[in-house]
């Protein structure tokens, strides 16, 4: 069986199926024009992946991008092809088994698609490394935003600031004019505009559940030539969600994302480096509530 339950998440495997990434929280094996991804319950901070998983995160986390997969697909092609058990194992490969208890609800299988390199970024508040670039230079991916403002101040409008994509250690924030030299003018235009778009809509959506979407990032290929979004989207993983009535300008709100667990890091002691502070089981069971009342509230 792929799973047992004296298994670790972060050590899912497949047997009969090839491994083409293992990702910080994804698992993806090759079927050829298509893909299988895994949501494991792997957590990662400062670029490393902790040793403590965070119970059927990766369930949550695959509701939740089949949520947003439904309601922007009429802004912009996405490459899932099922999230369903039945229909997934039907399309494996003879004699490989799964273990249904772990894996339902944590798969997708997907189109394979011609990966863009880059991260694609929307900010409608300044924190996390929007914020650094801003206190560092008055300048966020080369938009220059008012000045004075404060941390976790709202944006004039949602801005695209790119990333370069990592697969290990750190995206590096690049401008629009470098996203441009490095994979032409007119397919960075299109990425910033559907990105601000899909932005939009969810935070419009979010809006009316009294939730604000401070930034989150998607990421774009090409299937069979058409300009598609792929990878995981709006997440409690790729996404800073706070509650309305929590947002003041002058301190990042303890929302929905991974920023409970940065904070327990930050105040551990820990250095950064490899290997990681196992977490304690009050904020294993805090990480776990949150990401929950995120599902809930998104999708309710």
């Amino acid at each position: 069986m792929g799973m047992t339950s004296a298994a670790t998440p972060s050590s899912v495997d497949i047997p009969g199926l090839k491994l083409l990434r293992r990702g910080k929280v994804r698992d993806v094996y090759d079927l050829g024009d298509r893909l299988l991804m895994v949501a494991s319950d792997r957590l990662s901070a400062f670029d490393c992946i902790l040793p403590t998983p965070i119970p059927d995160k990766g369930k949550i986390l695959t509701k939740a991008a089949l949520f947003w997969f439904d309601l922007t697909k009429d802004l912009v092609k996405n490459h899932l092809v099922t999230a369903d058990y039945d229909e997934i194992v039907a399309a494996l490969p003879k004699g490989v088994s799964l273990d249904k208890q772990w894996f339902d609800g944590r798969m997708m299988l997907v189109r394979k698609a011609r990966r863009i390199d880059v991260e694609c970024v929307a900010r409608a508040y300044l924190a996390g490394s929007g914020w650094k670039e801003y206190q560092a230079t008055g300048v966020v991916g080369g938009h220059k935003p008012p000045a004075g403002l404060r941390e976790a101040a709202k944006l004039p409008e949602p801005i695209f600031t790119p990333a370069t994509k990592a697969d290990e250690g750190h995206d590096e924030n690049i401008t629009r004019e470098q996203l441009a030299q490095r994979i032409g003018a007119e397919l960075a235009s299109k990425l910033e505009s559907l990105t601000l778009s899909v932005f939009k809509k969810a935070a419009d959506h979010l809006d009316r559940r009294g939730l604000i979407l401070a930034d989150t990032k998607f990421e774009f290929g090409f299937v069979d030539g058409e300009l598609t979004l792929i990878d995981e989207i709006l997440t409690p993983d790729s996404s800073r969600v706070w509650t309305k009535s929590d947002w003041a300008p002058g301190k990042t709100p303890d929302g929905f994302d991974k920023q409970f667990v940065r904070d327990w890091l930050e105040r551990s002691g820990w250095d950064k480096r490899p290997p990681a502070p196992a977490l304690p089981p009050e904020v294993v069971a805090g990480t776990l509530e949150r990401y929950r009342d995120f599902l809930k509230k998104v999708t309710a």
